[in-house]
């Protein structure tokens, strides 16, 4: 399904300035995580002077908000970024995972391919067996013992084919069962987030409304 929706025309555009906009998009998130940090260090520094100084309460309250806007800016940013790293993380894997399912259906086709065309030859060889048991002398045998070791030889190297595919199948099947592990693991930690980013946002909103009372 994932590779289906990545293979739309729109995509294939955009990868060509997927890395050049992933970039942009996270200067701008650090640049706005280090400008909160900045603005929260700020006005932390400024509300415990005026706490100290005993100033009129409007005053007092609103370095009180700012205060507020610049941790909530500083939250917001940081799971932005962090977030768009994790995003960044998962269609990388899904895109993995989809080209290891291609490879590992292409080698059971060559798996399948390859055993019945072992079957095949090995159904000619029996075949010759046979008719060489029945009747066969002189020239006549001597081309179909050499047909029989030219057959002998090449299910040798179907053989041989039919181990490194199956060796090759077994690698891609592992690949695909580690890709799916990461993409499990990457999306457990995305829940994780998310449920901790509604759980602050939840506080800050909680925190507004009694600055607002």
């Amino acid at each position: 399904r994932w590779q289906k929706i990545f293979m739309f025309p729109l995509w294939s555009k955009m990868a060509v300035f997927w890395n050049k906009m992933f970039l942009t998009i996270i200067v701008l998130l650090i640049v706005l995580f280090l400008d909160a940090i900045r603005e929260v260090r700020k006005y932390s520094s400024v509300h415990v002077n005026e706490k100290a100084a005993n100033v009129n309460s409007s005053a007092f309250d609103h370095i009180q908000m700012k205060l507020f806007r610049s941790q909530r800016n500083l939250y917001l940013s940081g799971f932005s970024l962090f977030l768009w790293l994790v995003l960044r993380r998962t269609i990388t894997l899904l895109t993995q995972l989809a080209k290891e399912m291609t490879s590992h259906a292409a080698l059971e086709t060559q798996v399948n391919d390859a055993t019945e065309a072992a079957k095949k030859y090995m159904a000619e060889n029996e075949r010759l067996q046979e008719a060489l048991s029945g009747k066969g002398s002189g020239k006549k045998k001597e081309s179909t013992e050499a047909t029989q070791e030219k057959l002998k030889e090449e299910l040798e190297h179907l053989k041989e084919e039919l181990q490194k595919t199956s060796t090759a199948l077994h690698k891609a099947k592992n690949e695909v069962a580690a890709v799916k592990k990461q993409s499990d693991s990457v999306r457990r930690e995305y829940d994780h987030l998310m449920k901790e980013y509604e759980r602050l946002q939840q506080s800050l909103n909680k925190a507004e409304d009694k600055k607002d009372l």
